[in-house]
């Protein structure tokens, strides 16, 4: 008999790419998405899995226990991959209210619903950011026993759901772990993100626009690795224990939109310098040496291949990333699924 495994936030960006691996890699297994279907949850994203007797589609609200606990009633997981989040610095900024119930409320409820039901594996998708920043000329990196100094709203509520994550490991001797990956890129990502809007800006005519300087340094990593690693983590890692996921290719934000504007063909006159967000981190860089010697993880995508992938997708897919841009996707999806059972969003 084969594993049944929960995704939260499935219909995201790296949820409906993990999907879609876990379905093609592990043919045995049992996938069910559950997801709100927020702004930036979109079930289009789920298509590779559409009519996959193995897959099954749950609208819900990972704060809700009524809507978690209800989800666990009816089915029995042997794995968790906990990725429902509110993700976006400059939302955190405007409002930190949806980040404080999605990624600390939310992570409380499934932590107790998964402990209740004794999971095999809770695997908690985190953030380099919660390290905060490396300040311009440091050759500082971050290891897994660095101290927590998150800097915004969405890296502070991404912190306390570690910690969360971790007293149940202490207490309840749950098993969990976590990963904080560097900044991911790949299809299917919501196009206020920093690479997506730069490519469909650029498709459709428009100037990139660039925070500051664009000197702030970011490692890119490409979402098939991510998902890659969180099954390593959930099949092979001790209980408690902390990833960093890294690709090692740390490169200052102007340069990737240099990279892109040439893969476009476009010139530098498409560039525009914005004002500079509130509290913006210069560098994240991690030190993913413990999950190359313990798991055997190393990235499979170098930036420039996967640029040139993302950037094909993007031209290919103009009518998933307009209907998100107009805002009809939201309007019609929903409508299609009502709220779980036990409970309202």
């Amino acid at each position: 008999m084969g594993e049944r495994a929960l995704v939260t936030g499935g219909a995201g960006f790296i949820g409906s790419n993990l999907i879609a691996y876990l379905l093609r890699e592990r043919p045995d297994w049992d996938v069910v998405c559950f997801d709100k279907l927020t702004y930036a949850g979109n079930l289009a994203n789920l298509r590779l899995a559409e009519g996959n007797p193995r897959f099954t589609f749950v609208r819900g609200d990972v704060a809700s226990s009524e809507n978690v606990h209800a989800l666990f009633a009816e089915h029995s997981f042997t794995f968790v991959f906990h990725l429902a989040a509110e993700t976006h610095v400059d939302r955190s900024i405007q409002d930190a209210a949806p980040f404080v119930r999605t990624n600390l409320v939310g992570t409380a409820v499934l932590l107790e619903a998964a402990r209740a039901a004794g999971v095999a594996r809770f695997v908690h998708m985190s953030t380099d950011e919660v390290y905060g920043s490396i300040p311009a000329g440091s050759d500082e990196s971050f290891d897994e026993s660095s101290p927590l100094r998150p800097r915004n709203p969405y890296s502070a509520t991404k912190a306390g759901a570690d910690l969360l994550c971790q007293s149940y490991v202490t207490t309840f001797e749950m098993p969990v772990t976590i990963a904080r990956p560097t900044n991911n890129y790949g299809s299917y990502q919501f196009p206020e993100k920093f690479l997506p809007l730069m490519i469909t800006n650029l498709i459709e005519g428009r100037p990139i626009p660039i925070y500051g300087s664009g000197e702030n340094l970011r490692d890119w990593l490409y979402v098939e690795d991510t998902c890659r690693a969180l099954l390593m983590m959930a099949e092979k890692a001790e209980p408690g224990a902390i990833y960093n996921v890294a690709a090692d290719e740390l490169i200052p934000n102007i340069e990737l939109a240099r990279r892109v504007l040439s893969l476009m063909g476009q010139g530098p006159e498409m560039l525009r310098h914005v004002k500079d967000r509130p509290g913006h981190d210069f560098c994240y860089r991690l030190n993913a040496q413990r999950i190359r010697e313990e798991l055997g993880f190393t990235p499979s995508v170098g930036l420039d291949e996967g640029l040139s992938r993302v950037v094909a997708w993007y031209r290919e897919n103009e009518s998933w990333w307009r209907e998100i841009k107009t805002g009809e996707y939201v309007k019609y999806f929903g409508r299609q699924y009502p709220e779980i059972a036990g409970g309202s969003q």
